[in-house]
């Protein structure tokens, strides 16, 4: 019988007592008497939960005046209600359960009710033609115990251990793809809707024949689906808005940064095999390889996610990933100032310098945030200049309706036909770009690039590590040199002081937050040497009680050089936010 449908007694009391179990221990029982309740990690939530993979507002419990009914608010790892997935929302009776990952949820009126179910509004799925429970007619211990209800709440469940459930993982995997094949089902030609379903219904009936207890039938079915057509465990770190990059060592070691801190997950992937199955699902859309002849590889997400493996025998412990996840929310100026990356007066500056077609340069070191930052000013670009935009992956997203983004290409298999930065960036020269953005220069591109800045596009931006503005100068001069051309030093400055403008430089603090520490103008050569005038500056004035750190953004009471330029030209600037409180006033 499908639990959806089974006569039951609604809820219809706006008092009720909810009973909140995790992985089947009792957490707590709580009478509540409100209209609405918010489940999920906010602190003001009714029912607080913990999780990656949960929301702030992950579900809500909603009285309508006559009964109860549970919603989920679009949340990643979903709601459900005896096992299946609620899509709209669903009204409650006394007999449902709900299940939050590894929660379950109990509602029962304060005051008991007689009155009986009349109609159930039947259950939202995926796919409609499939009814799942419907072939559940004969009792089974694995796929019938995550609906059982919980006997008594001092009930002792003994933690599976992980390799366990990886074992679990291991073996339902390889029966569904086993039966699949025998039933010669192609799941390359079916969509994500359809394998989802297929992996469902065949997982469900294989589960009939096992005879061992299972801690999560939902989690060891999605799992398996992640692992057939998905990204394995790296699915729920991907929803996961808080987690910001992703670190695969090994199958068993996945380490995440999340809201600025690094910490161990507890996900794993079953074994080295299906990490090396989640990097050729990755770039194989994109035409690029790795194997032995080439194990390292740079690709992206369809979302934009900057993706680098490298496998044996270049990784030791086993095939590595790393993931830098791109924000699903485009990032503008003033996000920047709410996260207190930089203040008003920068963001006025970088308005002006960007309009006015200033060459751009951002330093930082690795996670500094300097592909964010080049991402937000060249949407500062005017609307009606062409854009062409040269990356390894693309990651940029500009606004601009005039665009074009170039990739770099590697090698095929006979080691030949790479597509190099700096034969992208020569060939743009001949596309009529007003602006040129190199997402990061590595090496022999640096000499291009400066030609470019050189040669009448005034306003590219680019990036490159390093760990103050003199120390981007110096890196700059060597990459030039690395193009191989026999230029004199003193030429190549000459080359760099007359191309590069603003320095940028970036810097990602202990505590996880990003700044902008330094704004820096190239002002001329003198003796041989590029001479710089800081024009904004981050103080640094100690850690607060919660470890963050403190500081303040200050001007240094320079004006920029090329504001004379502007005035002269009918376009005079507002030049106060450079000589309020700046550095050294009073002193």
């Amino acid at each position: 019988m499908n639990y959806a449908q089974q006569e039951s007694t609604l809820i219809q009391s706006q008092e009720i007592i909810i009973t909140l179990y995790k992985k089947a221990k009792l957490i707590e029982s709580i009478t509540l008497n409100k209209a609405e309740l918010i489940i999920g990690k906010d602190k003001n939530a009714d029912v607080k939960l913990s999780g990656f993979s949960l929301s702030k507002i992950h579900a809500k419990l909603v009285f309508n005046g006559h009964y109860w009914s549970v919603q989920d608010m679009s949340s990643m790892a979903g709601t459900y209600v005896n096992r299946e997935r609620i899509i709209e929302y669903v009204q409650l009776t006394e007999a449902d359960t709900i299940k939050i990952q590894d929660y379950e949820l109990h509602c029962r009126p304060a005051q008991p009710t007689t009155m009986k179910q009349q109609a159930i509004k039947p259950l939202p799925m995926a796919n409609k033609n499939i009814q799942w429970a419907a072939e559940e007619t004969q009792p089974n211990f694995a796929a019938h115990q995550v609906a059982t209800e919980i006997q008594t709440a001092t009930q002792t469940v003994t933690q599976t251990p992980m390799h366990v459930k990886n074992e679990h993982r291991q073996r339902l995997h390889a029966e569904v793809i086993q039966t699949l094949d025998l039933r010669r089902q192609d799941i390359s030609s079916l969509g994500q809707q359809d394998i989802k379903a297929l992996t469902r219904e065949t997982a469900l009936e294989l589960l009939k024949n096992w005879h061992e207890p299972i801690d999560d039938v939902d989690a060891l079915i999605d799992a398996v689906f992640h692992d057939i057509a998905g990204f394995g465990p790296l699915e729920l770190l991907l929803q996961d808005p808080s987690v910001s990059e992703i670190m695969v060592n090994c199958a068993t070691e996945i380490f995440v940064e999340q809201n600025g801190t690094i910490q161990k997950s507890p996900l794993t992937f079953t074994d080295d095999n299906a990490v090396l199955a989640v990097i050729d699902r990755i770039i194989t859309p994109l035409g690029r390889r790795i194997d032995h002849s080439s194990p390292m590889v740079d690709a992206r997400l369809p979302d934009g996610s900057r993706v680098n493996a490298i496998i044996p025998p270049l990784a030791i412990k086993g095939p590595c990933i790393t993931i830098r996840k791109f924000p699903a929310k485009r990032l503008e100026i003033d996000d920047l100032i709410d996260f207190g990356s930089m203040d008003q007066a920068m963001a006025e500056f970088f308005k002006v310098a960007v309009s006015e077609g200033k060459n751009i340069l951002v330093s930082g070191g690795t996670g500094t945030g300097k592909t964010t930052l080049l991402n937000v000013l060249s949407n500062l670009i005017p609307m009606h200049e062409r854009v062409i935009t040269i990356e390894d992956a693309a990651e940029l997203k500009l606004n601009q309706p005039d665009l074009v983004s170039l990739e770099s290409k590697p090698a095929n298999t006979e080691g030949t036909g790479a597509i190099h930065i700096h034969d992208l960036v020569k060939n743009a020269l001949r596309m009529r770009p007003n602006r040129i953005v190199v997402g990061e220069c590595r090496g022999a591109e640096a000499l291009d690039m400066l030609q470019a800045m050189n040669t009448g596009h005034d306003g590219s931006l680019t990036t490159l590590h390093a760990n103050t503005p003199r120390d981007a100068l110096s890196r700059l001069e060597v990459m030039v040199m690395m193009a191989g051309m026999d230029i004199p030093v003193q030429a190549i400055r000459e080359q760099m002081c007359s191309a590069v403008h603003i320095i940028v430089q970036q810097t990602r603090f202990p505590c996880g937050s990003r700044k902008i520490t330094h704004v820096s103008e190239v002002v001329g050569i003198e003796a041989g040497v590029i001479q710089l005038q800081d024009i904004f500056v981050y103080k640094r004035k100690g850690i607060n009680a919660q470890g963050k750190i403190e500081g303040k953004f200050m001007p240094t009471g320079f004006i920029p050089s090329f504001y004379e330029t502007l005035a002269e030209f009918g376009k005079p600037q507002n030049t106060d936010i450079y000589t309020q409180n700046y550095l050294g006033a009073g002193a």
